[in-house]
């Protein structure tokens, strides 16, 4: 879902610093932890814009779309770093699967009470479906992994779906200058276009490609798990022949 050269590009920008942090032997959970931190701000901004702000006051999901993008930085830089500077450890490795998790049902539930509280009923709705999405991919990986699976393929991997969420969040946020957020396209009786559709598409899009990719994982699975199966009778004939 991220074009090629863009990830090559990004990858390019942040390598000064992955140089930088690799080279002082900054420890990579550091970065964990701060990614942890920055969606607790981004889940913060969307509450308070629940509670204490108006549908016109799109600068709370603005704010909270920003969050999420610096802290999926820091979720990039923990894994490079460590390969950098050769601190891989498997506790490193289950640490920032784990807030990694907390990471995004916190990001969601700022959304999910954001959406709620404005009165945004269906998307409130994708938020939840694509929570649990998001959930199944990273679980189904883990489990297949565990049973010597490789499983990373999909549409909508965790680098995917934090740029939709927080791209699309803090461009919403940014329409205010340019946009009247009460501005609404209606065509033959059909709402087309509202600023908050800038926000709530991309969400939409992670939901459904959340779960397809949830579903690509376990097809992609069972056909690999079903070869290690085959081949695995393969051997035991051969040795049985050699007997």
């Amino acid at each position: 879902m991220l074009p090629r050269p863009i990830q090559t590009g990004f990858t390019k920008l942040i390598q000064p610093l992955i140089s930088l942090f690799s080279r002082t032997k900054v420890n990579p959970n550091w970065f964990t932890t701060l990614g942890l931190a920055l969606n607790l701000v981004a889940a913060g901004s969307f509450a308070f814009g629940a509670k204490f702000g108006t549908r016109a006051d799109l600068e709370y999901v603005g704010w909270g779309g920003f969050f999420v993008l610096i802290g999926g930085v820091c979720d990039i830089l923990d894994g490079k770093v460590a390969r950098a500077a050769g601190l891989s450890t498997r506790f490193g490795a289950l640490y920032d699967s784990v807030l990694d998790r907390y990471s995004e049902v916190i990001m969601f539930l700022g959304m999910g009470y954001y959406l709620v509280a404005q009165d945004y009923l269906y998307s409130s709705v994708f938020c939840f479906v694509a929570l649990g999405g998001s959930t199944m991919v990273s679980y189904i990986r883990a489990r297949s992994e565990s049973l010597n699976i490789e499983c990373k393929v999909g549409l909508m991997k965790r680098e995917e779906r934090i740029v939709w969420l927080g791209a699309g969040s803090m461009f919403c946020g940014m329409s205010v200058w340019f946009i009247d957020p009460s501005f609404v396209f209606i065509y033959n009786g059909i709402e087309f276009f509202k600023p908050i559709y800038i926000f709530t598409f991309p969400l939409a899009v992670v939901a459904v490609l959340s779960n397809y990719t949830s579903v690509q994982r376990m097809v992609h699975s069972y056909k690999a798990g079903l070869a290690m199966e085959i081949q695995h009778e393969k051997t035991s004939l051969k040795k049985e022949e050699v007997r």
